[in-house]
């Protein structure tokens, strides 16, 4: 995947506009950061652009959630993890964003505010919009005319079609940071190696999402093992006709997921053989966690898989040479219930292939371990790993490889 590169260009003394994805877990009393991997996974960029005049733009959550807020406590903890100054403006494109800009001097760095405060970040009238559409908002006009260059750091949010992340790149020259071209090099190398076995393991609330990449890695020829858990596996089980019980199923319908079973039975008909379904379950009994084979499960709630499911997931890791992993096996939250999710994250970092987590659960479950470094990349990506997997387009790519020359 082509496009151009921060090591393509000499930045010195330039006012960039640099954008990255910094949306962390954010404790909903304190509001204080709880994991900063997203932030350190900008580090290098901004090192690479410690002679230019940086302005970042970034958001945290979404409207309308409790941990919607402000980026102040972000740009302290960019502070602290870069040894730097680093400013914070609480405004976007307004006088006062654009007076801070405008005041840089090389090897500043400013944070501005949560893009998303922007209405026009966030309405459905502007992001159905095509990029060159877009760059004509206010927040894109001013912003950009007190810019020289746009630099997308934001692979975790570069799925999404918004002013930030593909606007820019219509009006000012451009280019991927650092982290971007490294999320795109490793997914590529999943998607594009010829090393076999290749195993993915899906898991996690985004059974949806899962369910449309699995099919998509499936009818590529990709995938030579799926493994499932979590919902996906509830999903999957259901459409093989295993009776996971009233709860379970109440839950996917809650969920408005029950409509993926006819999906999920369709691939249990053209790839069987390829995906692996657990062989037992894992639930909250009377006396602490307990375990029931398939044919045996009793109607509560599914919160595990079980130790033969365990030993047979970790078999099939071991035989891979490629390994992805995306989404805890269970509620891992609970310590009972975490331990299919870290026995898959100990099984994948003691196998010598080539292994990339995507999503924020399992990275926290691989630093906590102690086994982060033995796991090739971990994807700053959420929603975007999957859509890349997929093989879908990614609209801050796409602005990108379109965008104008210097």
């Amino acid at each position: 995947m082509e496009f151009p590169s921060l090591r393509d260009h000499n930045l010195e003394g330039k006012r960039v506009l640099l954008r990255v994805d910094i949306n962390s877990p954010i404790d909903p009393r304190s509001m204080e950061i709880l994991d900063d991997l997203r932030i350190r996974g900008h580090l290098p960029t901004l090192q690479a652009l410690e002679k230019s005049k940086v302005a970042i733009m970034a958001h945290q959550s979404r409207p309308g959630l409790e941990d919607f807020t402000t980026l102040e406590k972000h740009a302290r903890r960019i502070e602290e993890l870069l040894g730097r100054r680093v400013k914070y403006v609480d405004d976007v494109f307004g006088a006062a964003a654009r007076e801070e800009i405008s005041k840089l001097r090389d090897g500043e760095i400013l944070v501005l505010e949560n893009v998303r405060f922007c209405s026009e970040e966030v309405s459905d009238e502007v992001t159905s919009k095509p990029p060159r559409e877009q760059a004509k908002t206010n927040f894109v006009r001013k912003l950009a005319s007190y810019v020289e260059f746009f630099v997308n750091d934001a692979f975790a949010v570069s799925h999404r079609s918004q002013p930030s992340v593909v606007a820019f790149p219509t009006v000012l020259p451009s280019c991927a940071g650092l982290l971007m071209e490294k999320e795109v090099v490793n997914l590529s190398r999943v998607i594009e190696s010829a090393e076999r076995p290749k195993v993915f393991s899906f898991g996690g609330t985004k059974a949806g999402d899962s369910i449309s990449v699995i099919k998509s890695l499936l009818d590529r020829g990709i995938a030579d093992a799926v493994l499932t858990s979590g919902l996906v596996a509830n999903i999957f089980l259901a459409a093989r006709g295993v009776e996971i019980g009233a709860e379970n199923m109440e839950t996917l319908a809650k969920k408005k997921l029950d409509g993926q079973i006819s999906k999920a039975r369709e691939l249990l008909e053209k790839y069987g053989e390829r995906i692996v379904l657990p062989m037992d379950l894992a639930f909250q009994g009377d006396e602490g966690r307990e375990e029931a084979p398939l044919a045996d499960l009793p109607n509560r709630k599914v919160l595990d898989i079980g130790v033969e499911t365990i030993a047979q997931y970790s078999k099939v890791v071991r035989e891979a040479r490629v390994v992805v992993a995306n989404g805890p096996c269970g509620v891992f939250e609970s310590a009972p219930f975490a331990l299919g999710t870290e026995e898959l994250v100990r099984s994948i970092a003691q196998r010598k292939a080539f292994s990339v987590i995507g999503g924020g659960h399992l990275s926290a479950i691989a630093g906590s371990l102690k086994v982060a470094k033995s796991v090739s990349y971990i994807s700053t990506g959420g929603k975007a790993t999957l859509s890349f997997l997929a093989g879908e387009k990614l609209p801050g790519i796409e602005a990108l490889q379109g965008s104008r020359k210097p």
